[in-house]
Protein backbone atom coordinates (compact mmCIF):
# COMPACT_ATOMS: atom_id res chain seq x y z
CA UNK A 1 0.00 0.00 0.00
CA UNK A 2 1.89 3.42 -1.09
CA UNK A 3 2.13 5.93 1.98
CA UNK A 4 -0.11 8.64 1.30
CA UNK A 5 1.45 12.30 0.58
CA UNK A 6 1.47 14.73 3.19
CA UNK A 7 -1.05 17.02 1.60
CA UNK A 8 -3.56 14.19 1.40
CA UNK A 9 -2.68 13.78 5.61
CA UNK A 10 -3.42 17.39 6.14
CA UNK A 11 -6.94 16.99 4.36
CA UNK A 12 -7.65 14.06 6.38
CA UNK A 13 -6.61 16.21 8.91
CA UNK A 14 -8.82 19.12 8.61
CA UNK A 15 -11.70 16.80 8.00
CA UNK A 16 -11.60 15.16 11.32
CA UNK A 17 -11.22 18.66 12.83
CA UNK A 18 -14.70 19.89 11.11
CA UNK A 19 -16.07 16.74 12.64
CA UNK A 20 -14.52 16.54 16.24
CA UNK A 21 -13.54 20.27 16.55
CA UNK A 22 -12.18 19.64 20.37
CA UNK A 23 -9.36 18.57 18.99
CA UNK A 24 -8.37 21.98 17.72
CA UNK A 25 -7.34 22.43 21.18
CA UNK A 26 -5.19 19.45 21.10
CA UNK A 27 -2.82 20.39 18.07
CA UNK A 28 0.38 20.23 18.28
CA UNK A 29 2.79 23.32 17.19
CA UNK A 30 3.68 21.78 14.00
CA UNK A 31 0.00 21.30 13.33
CA UNK A 32 -0.91 24.94 14.06
CA UNK A 33 1.52 26.00 11.63
CA UNK A 34 -1.01 24.74 8.46
CA UNK A 35 -4.21 24.41 10.69
CA UNK A 36 -3.87 28.09 11.89
CA UNK A 37 -4.04 29.88 8.76
CA UNK A 38 -6.51 27.72 7.82
CA UNK A 39 -8.83 28.75 10.06
CA UNK A 40 -8.38 32.51 9.73
CA UNK A 41 -9.26 31.92 5.91
CA UNK A 42 -12.41 30.37 6.72
CA UNK A 43 -13.25 32.91 9.66
CA UNK A 44 -11.97 36.14 7.58
CA UNK A 45 -14.28 35.23 4.68
CA UNK A 46 -17.37 34.23 6.84
CA UNK A 47 -16.76 38.11 8.80
CA UNK A 48 -16.41 39.91 5.47
CA UNK A 49 -19.69 37.63 3.67
CA UNK A 50 -21.91 37.93 6.53
CA UNK A 51 -22.86 39.87 9.73
CA UNK A 52 -20.89 37.38 12.14
CA UNK A 53 -18.61 38.75 14.59
CA UNK A 54 -15.83 35.79 16.07
CA UNK A 55 -13.97 35.59 19.27
CA UNK A 56 -10.65 34.60 19.53
CA UNK A 57 -9.43 30.94 19.69
CA UNK A 58 -12.40 29.81 17.93
CA UNK A 59 -12.83 26.77 15.20
CA UNK A 60 -15.79 26.89 12.66
CA UNK A 61 -15.93 23.71 10.40
CA UNK A 62 -15.43 25.45 6.78
CA UNK A 63 -18.75 22.31 5.99
CA UNK A 64 -20.79 24.55 8.57
CA UNK A 65 -23.35 27.29 6.77
CA UNK A 66 -23.59 30.32 8.83
CA UNK A 67 -25.78 32.90 7.57
CA UNK A 68 -26.38 36.37 8.89
CA UNK A 69 -27.96 38.79 7.08
CA UNK A 70 -27.98 42.45 8.43
CA UNK A 71 -30.66 42.85 11.53
CA UNK A 72 -29.73 38.73 12.24
CA UNK A 73 -26.36 39.04 13.05
CA UNK A 74 -24.49 35.89 14.60
CA UNK A 75 -22.34 36.88 17.74
CA UNK A 76 -19.80 34.07 18.61
CA UNK A 77 -17.79 34.53 21.55
CA UNK A 78 -14.16 32.87 22.84
CA UNK A 79 -13.04 29.86 21.98
CA UNK A 80 -16.19 28.54 20.61
CA UNK A 81 -16.59 25.13 18.58
CA UNK A 82 -19.07 24.79 15.31
CA UNK A 83 -18.90 21.43 13.97
CA UNK A 84 -19.46 20.55 10.22
CA UNK A 85 -22.97 20.45 8.64
CA UNK A 86 -24.42 22.89 11.32
CA UNK A 87 -26.93 25.16 10.17
CA UNK A 88 -26.75 28.54 11.97
CA UNK A 89 -29.29 31.27 10.92
CA UNK A 90 -29.52 34.36 13.30
CA UNK A 91 -30.45 35.79 15.00
CA UNK A 92 -27.82 33.54 17.70
CA UNK A 93 -25.39 34.93 20.24
CA UNK A 94 -23.01 31.89 21.64
CA UNK A 95 -21.17 32.78 25.02
CA UNK A 96 -17.52 31.93 25.92
CA UNK A 97 -16.55 28.39 25.55
CA UNK A 98 -19.81 27.34 23.71
CA UNK A 99 -19.67 23.31 22.01
CA UNK A 100 -21.70 23.35 18.89
CA UNK A 101 -21.25 19.51 17.29
CA UNK A 102 -21.86 18.63 14.03
CA UNK A 103 -24.91 18.28 12.18
CA UNK A 104 -27.29 20.79 14.78
CA UNK A 105 -29.72 22.94 12.70
CA UNK A 106 -30.62 26.41 14.66
CA UNK A 107 -32.82 29.40 13.38
CA UNK A 108 -33.65 32.74 15.52
CA UNK A 109 -36.26 33.73 13.59
CA UNK A 110 -37.31 37.11 14.84
CA UNK A 111 -35.97 37.69 18.44
CA UNK A 112 -33.01 35.14 18.53
CA UNK A 113 -31.27 32.28 20.30
CA UNK A 114 -28.87 33.18 23.16
CA UNK A 115 -26.48 30.52 24.36
CA UNK A 116 -24.77 30.82 27.62
CA UNK A 117 -21.07 30.34 28.53
CA UNK A 118 -20.09 26.96 28.31
CA UNK A 119 -22.60 25.10 27.40
CA UNK A 120 -22.29 22.14 25.09
CA UNK A 121 -24.76 21.02 22.47
CA UNK A 122 -24.37 17.47 21.18
CA UNK A 123 -24.88 16.50 17.41
CA UNK A 124 -28.10 16.66 15.45
CA UNK A 125 -30.00 19.25 17.57
CA UNK A 126 -32.79 21.29 16.48
CA UNK A 127 -33.21 24.79 17.75
CA UNK A 128 -35.93 27.12 15.95
CA UNK A 129 -37.04 30.16 17.50
CA UNK A 130 -40.41 30.44 15.72
CA UNK A 131 -43.22 28.76 14.57
CA UNK A 132 -46.08 28.95 11.62
CA UNK A 133 -49.34 30.35 12.06
CA UNK A 134 -51.84 27.29 12.20
CA UNK A 135 -55.10 29.13 11.22
CA UNK A 136 -57.85 26.51 9.62
CA UNK A 137 -58.56 29.09 6.86
CA UNK A 138 -55.36 29.03 4.63
CA UNK A 139 -52.57 26.88 4.21
CA UNK A 140 -49.95 27.02 7.01
CA UNK A 141 -47.65 28.49 4.27
CA UNK A 142 -49.21 31.30 3.87
CA UNK A 143 -49.73 32.34 7.32
CA UNK A 144 -46.90 34.87 9.11
CA UNK A 145 -44.93 33.43 12.04
CA UNK A 146 -44.49 34.60 15.17
CA UNK A 147 -41.25 34.27 17.30
CA UNK A 148 -40.43 35.44 21.15
CA UNK A 149 -37.36 33.69 21.40
CA UNK A 150 -35.20 30.89 23.13
CA UNK A 151 -32.33 31.41 25.51
CA UNK A 152 -30.04 28.57 27.08
CA UNK A 153 -28.00 29.33 30.00
CA UNK A 154 -24.45 28.79 31.13
CA UNK A 155 -23.30 25.43 31.50
CA UNK A 156 -26.12 23.45 30.34
CA UNK A 157 -25.60 19.73 28.54
CA UNK A 158 -27.91 19.07 25.33
CA UNK A 159 -27.92 15.77 24.23
CA UNK A 160 -27.99 14.56 21.04
CA UNK A 161 -31.17 14.48 18.53
CA UNK A 162 -32.78 16.99 21.07
CA UNK A 163 -35.75 19.38 19.87
CA UNK A 164 -36.46 23.08 21.18
CA UNK A 165 -39.13 24.87 20.55
CA UNK A 166 -39.58 28.95 20.56
CA UNK A 167 -40.11 30.75 23.25
CA UNK A 168 -38.41 28.22 25.48
CA UNK A 169 -35.77 29.18 28.76
CA UNK A 170 -33.30 26.74 30.10
CA UNK A 171 -32.05 27.80 33.40
CA UNK A 172 -27.87 27.64 33.88
CA UNK A 173 -26.47 23.89 34.69
CA UNK A 174 -29.43 21.76 33.17
CA UNK A 175 -29.12 18.69 31.77
CA UNK A 176 -31.19 17.60 28.49
CA UNK A 177 -31.47 14.06 27.84
CA UNK A 178 -31.10 12.22 23.99
CA UNK A 179 -34.06 12.98 21.72
CA UNK A 180 -35.89 14.58 24.14
CA UNK A 181 -38.07 17.55 23.16
CA UNK A 182 -38.71 20.76 25.03
CA UNK A 183 -41.47 22.59 24.67
CA UNK A 184 -41.69 24.47 28.44
CA UNK A 185 -39.35 25.97 30.21
CA UNK A 186 -36.61 23.77 32.34
CA UNK A 187 -35.17 25.10 35.74
CA UNK A 188 -31.67 25.70 37.04
CA UNK A 189 -29.64 22.34 37.34
CA UNK A 190 -32.89 20.11 35.88
CA UNK A 191 -32.32 17.03 34.41
CA UNK A 192 -35.15 16.09 31.86
CA UNK A 193 -35.80 14.09 29.46
CA UNK A 194 -38.76 12.53 27.19
CA UNK A 195 -41.73 13.66 24.55
CA UNK A 196 -42.34 16.24 25.71
CA UNK A 197 -39.90 16.75 27.74
CA UNK A 198 -40.19 16.20 32.03
CA UNK A 199 -37.52 16.69 35.06
CA UNK A 200 -36.41 13.35 36.08
CA UNK A 201 -33.75 14.35 38.84
CA UNK A 202 -31.50 17.59 39.78
CA UNK A 203 -28.04 17.54 39.21
CA UNK A 204 -27.35 19.23 42.54
CA UNK A 205 -28.70 16.14 43.89
CA UNK A 206 -27.29 13.37 42.00
CA UNK A 207 -24.42 14.27 40.53
CA UNK A 208 -23.72 12.97 36.69
CA UNK A 209 -20.34 11.17 37.09
CA UNK A 210 -20.64 7.86 37.79
CA UNK A 211 -24.46 7.65 37.61
CA UNK A 212 -26.39 5.52 35.92
CA UNK A 213 -28.78 7.73 34.51
CA UNK A 214 -29.07 7.08 30.54
CA UNK A 215 -27.79 10.42 29.14
CA UNK A 216 -26.29 11.28 25.97
CA UNK A 217 -22.11 11.73 25.18
CA UNK A 218 -21.59 15.10 23.39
Amino acid sequence: MPTPSAEALQEQHKKRLSWMPWLWYRLKPKHLLWATPWQQQVQQQLSELETITIGDNCFIAPEAALFAEPGRAITIGRQCMIAANCFLHGPITLGDEVSINHSCSMDGGGKGIIIGNQTRIANNVTIYAFNHGMAPDMPVYRQSSQSRGIVIGCDVWIGAQVGIVDGVTIGDGAVIGMGAIVTKDVPAWAIVAGNPAVIIGDRREKPLSGSNIDLPSD
